[in-house]
């Protein structure tokens, strides 16, 4: 990463929290990426004995269970984390009120 574009300039040490939040959102996007890549060679070593020029119905059977169990893994993250924010937000309301 350039460090250039890391520091604001103000020197009062404060970011943007528009240029903050375009920083979570890379950070998450490159966690995600990274994440997809190991699954897919942890799914790779799993299921595939020796490389061929097709796969055979027992490693096609074991990559669609590899990346269903994976699909369901990230969707109850998501689900998670949404709950986890709705639950912060009621919560700093009821702070507020």
């Amino acid at each position: 990463m350039d460090s250039s574009w890391s520091s604001s300039g103000s020197g009062e040490g404060a970011m943007d929290p528009e240029l903050q939040h375009f920083l979570q959102v890379e950070s998450q996007k490159q966690r995600f990426q990274q994440l997809v890549h190991q699954m897919t060679g942890l799914c790779w070593e799993k299921c595939i004995d020796k490389p061929g020029p097709k796969l055979d119905s027992r490693a096609e059977a074991c990559f669609v269970n590899c990346v269903e169990r994976f699909i369901d893994t990230s969707q109850f993250i998501l689900n998670r984390l949404e709950q986890t924010q709705r639950s912060k937000a009621l919560f700093s309301e009821s702070l507020s009120d």
